[in-house]
């Protein structure tokens, strides 16, 4: 393995990011490694594309240690190692498709039969073949999202960054863009997939980090975040003998909280086993999502 395959895709360390009195991103840690795909998996409003827009530059960062391919953001020749997508793409609608990836290859400094050899190469690659000419105020809002994957990897990057990749894609579009990133995966390109849909990262990534609030909550593979019990946190007027055996009957475990009697931690399977739970517990529920941590609020007594 050589030295560049060891220095990690990307390296966030205490980042944060504060606009005015809202704190978008709030001490977030991570290393992407080489050759990976790593998910970014929150709410609208987390933070995700904030942190997406640091590490392309578009952002700078209040504070925090950001390193992208074993640089600094700021590094202009490895921001050419770098594709991106944004998550709402505003492109020149009045080029052609060839015009529009002429236009960014130049920007990566490439000329001549190279560029056009790659302009093709990229347009094949997205299911474009034959729309050179088709202006790109013509184009569906899912063609937009293929075009702008196209000029994303005109340059061949060792990183590709994704911010909500399908969003703008059929069923069948979603399909031909996750084999496509599994193919590109497999060439040995490193992808970060920013995306609120489940299904995405569980299909493509390798690691999964789960953020909401600015926060890093969890880090790890697909199948060890979304397959392990779920913690809730019951909050009661009183706790009873009836209620904790009519809980643990149903739950996989019941416990009072340390320093907090009338706060009890119930573990469920997953979370469709949540409201089943207090269903067949017959009581009354009412619940929230904060992270990984399910809060429920009720008077029993």
């Amino acid at each position: 393995m050589t030295d560049e395959n060891v220095v990690p895709a990307i390296e966030v360390e205490g980042l944060r990011k504060v606009y005015k009195r809202l704190v978008a991103v709030d001490n977030v840690s991570f290393v992407m490694n080489r050759g990976e795909a790593f998910g970014f998996l929150g709410p609208n409003g987390a933070g995700k594309s904030t942190v997406v827009k640091i590490l392309t530059g578009l952002v700078a960062p209040t504070q925090g240690v950001v390193r992208v391919l074993g640089q600094p953001i700021t590094h202009r020749e490895t921001r050419r190692r770098i594709g991106y997508l944004p998550e709402l793409p505003t492109f020149h609608r009045w080029l052609q498709a060839g015009e529009f990836l002429e236009f960014h290859g130049r920007l990566y400094g490439l000329r001549g039969a190279l560029l056009e050899k790659r302009c093709r190469e990229v347009l094949a690659l997205v299911g474009l073949a034959g729309r050179e000419k088709q202006r790109l105020g013509t184009f569906s809002k899912g063609m937009m999202q293929r075009i702008g994957l196209a000029q994303a990897l005109l340059n061949q990057p060792d990183l590709l960054l994704l911010d909500e990749l399908v969003s703008g894609l059929d069923p069948v579009g979603q399909r031909d863009m996750r084999d496509l990133l599994r193919q590109l995966k497999v060439e040995g390109i490193s992808i970060f997939l920013n995306s609120h849909q489940l299904a995405d990262v569980e299909a493509l990534c390798d690691r999964v980090a789960i953020i909401d609030h600015g926060r890093i909550l969890k880090v790890g593979p697909p199948q060890s975040l979304f397959d392990e019990p779920l913690t809730l946190e019951v909050h009661v007027s009183c706790v009873s003998k009836e209620l904790l055996h009519r809980l643990g009957s149903v739950a996989l475990a019941v416990r009072q909280q340390e320093g907090a009697p009338c706060n009890l931690l119930v573990e469920v399977q997953n979370e469709e086993d949540a409201a089943a739970t207090f269903t067949r517990a017959a009581l009354p529920t009412y619940y929230r999502f904060v992270a990984s941590l399910r809060i429920l609020s009720w008077d029993y007594c």
